[in-house]
């Protein structure tokens, strides 16, 4: 696993063998990357949250490509590989990592706080939903949330919520989503 592209393209990415660490694959960041960039424009000045980092490839990719970058890992043992690697690119000043439980760690910003926020937690935790809650608040105005799944489960958007763009990789469904206007959240769908 390695950094796609940006600054530190082909750096090498620790990947841990720990239960339910899905690393996202190189050829779904490009593309999701791909749908950012025209979605957003340049990343520089914008602050992405990857709330269960695992490899971090998420938030390092977003970090290399001229954003700065928070990682938040519950492994102690691969929160402090993550760290290991910022310090390597020196990029202390672009990405931090919190070694903690995701939604404890995103009581502590403000609202509208991150342009983009990175939801892939392991498929089996239940956290997709209470995820996507704690991402409401601190999304910026016109932040973007990327959220992955399942591909086998069909499940509906939670209300007020709509998906931009979307896409299927084997057993991975992703998609970029975006808060629903005001207008849509009561509406059923």
């Amino acid at each position: 696993m390695r950094i796609g592209s940006g600054k530190w393209k082909r750096t090498p990415l620790p990947v841990m063998d720990l239960e339910g660490l899905r690393p996202t694959g190189s050829r779904i960041r490009e593309t999701v990357f791909d749908w950012l960039r025209f979605l957003l424009g340049d990343f520089s000045g914008k602050k992405a949250l990857d709330m269960f980092a695992g490899s971090g490839a998420l938030g390092l990719e977003f970090a290399s490509r001229g954003g700065s970058a928070v990682l938040i890992e519950k492994d102690r043992r691969n929160a402090a590989a993550l760290s290991e690697v910022v310090r390597r690119l020196h990029a202390l000043s672009e990405v931090s990592v919190i070694c903690g439980d995701s939604l404890s760690a995103c009581q502590r910003w403000p609202d509208g706080n991150f342009n983009v926020i990175f939801i892939d937690p392991p498929f089996s935790s239940g956290l997709h939903e209470p995820a996507l809650q704690a991402a409401r608040r601190l999304l910026t105005s016109g932040g973007l949330v990327y959220y992955e799944t399942p591909a086998e489960l069909e499940e509906p958007l939670p209300s007020g919520w709509r998906a931009l763009r979307q896409g299927v990789s084997g057993a991975v469904s992703y998609r970029i989503l975006s808060r629903a206007p005001e207008r849509e959240e009561g509406e059923s769908k």
